[in-house]
């Protein structure tokens, strides 16, 4: 899919009930617009990570997001923190960090 259009993966995502991985900003945005409560995307906000580093990364903070991804989550992991939040996006719905 290394072709594929942003859309084109979150539609792909979805229907294979996947969770998407990214250092794009982009997916969270797609989500928020369509209401989609799938499929569950992780944004990594820490740039320069190998592949080991990144899935060290993901390793640690599996427990706290398993849970949230299953249901339909965007999540960003920063430097500083994880946050979790529940789809469909809505103005109205906050979630707490965690």
């Amino acid at each position: 899919m290394s072709r594929a259009t942003d859309a084109d993966i979150v539609a792909w995502a979805a229907r294979e009930r996947r969770i998407v991985v990214t250092l794009d900003a982009d997916f969270h945005a797609l989500l928020a617009l369509a209401g989609a409560p799938f499929p569950s995307v992780i944004r990594v906000r820490q740039e320069g990570l190998s592949g080991s580093l990144l899935a060290d990364l993901l390793l640690r903070v599996w427990p706290r997001i398993s849970a949230a991804l299953g249901s339909g989550a965007a999540v960003t992991i920063s430097e500083r923190n994880v946050r979790i939040r529940g789809l469909p996006i809505t103005s109205t719905r906050s979630e707490p960090k965690v």
